[in-house]
């Protein structure tokens, strides 16, 4: 088998959950009157932590505490209500099983709060994936290739046996930091010219050709 190992990240690669994000963006910036987002806006803002998603919600030039007002308020309300537009993309649980009864060993590293991913992970996978780890503080995100090893530790496993895969430039770049081959996938927050674009080398349209590349003898 090529590979022990995968490690997915999250938003946009296992679950869609753009609208449930817009809803708790806008339900933060409303209680403060600001403008809202729409969810393609939203849609380009996700990927390197909710902190960055409400800086760029936020109207340019907001004060510095009120953007950190915005963010707990997105925070507690997403805790909440991070489930009711939420879904795995279809495949992905079965991607998930087959995955496991051919002995892949598998992990969730995302740049959404650590809290919102353990949660998410549980709700939608439950032992599915078997290590789950979200931003938190003093460990680097993504791109930083600390929360990957940190995957790798707890699973056991050797990064050289391992595959990432995600659906955005982030992705990519954690992938080359980490040392490990990364599969882009085109059904996510970013399509396959902007993948390319940045870098992709292997990008897979549906969960059938990802569950091929990592099934392959």
């Amino acid at each position: 088998m090529k590979y022990h190992t995968a490690i997915f990240d999250l938003d946009g690669t296992l679950l869609d959950t753009l609208q449930d994000l817009a809803d708790s963006t806008n339900y933060a910036l409303a209680l403060h009157h600001l403008p809202a987002r729409t969810v393609e806006e939203v849609r380009r803002f996700v990927g390197n932590g909710v902190g960055l998603l409400i800086h760029r919600a936020v109207p340019e030039g907001t004060d510095e505490a009120l953007e950190h007002q915005v963010l707990a308020d997105f925070r507690a309300h997403y805790l909440v209500n991070m489930e009711h537009k939420t879904a795995p993309y279809p495949g992905v649980l079965e991607l998930l099983d087959r995955l496991r009864a051919a002995g892949i060993r598998t992990a969730v590293v995302s740049n959404k709060f650590d809290g919102a991913v353990k949660g998410l992970c549980q709700a939608y996978f439950g032992d599915r994936v078997e290590v789950a780890i979200g931003e938190s503080q003093g460990v680097a995100r993504k791109p930083a290739p600390d929360t990957v090893f940190r995957a790798l530790a707890e699973l056991g496993a050797q990064a050289e046996d391992a595959v990432y895969i995600g659906d955005s430039d982030v992705d990519i770049q954690t992938a080359q930091n980490s040392g490990l081959p990364c599969i882009s996938v085109s059904w996510g927050f970013r399509d396959e010219a902007f993948l390319l674009e940045h870098g992709a080398a292997t990008i897979v349209a549906n969960r059938e050709a990802l569950a091929e590349l990592l099934l392959e003898a």
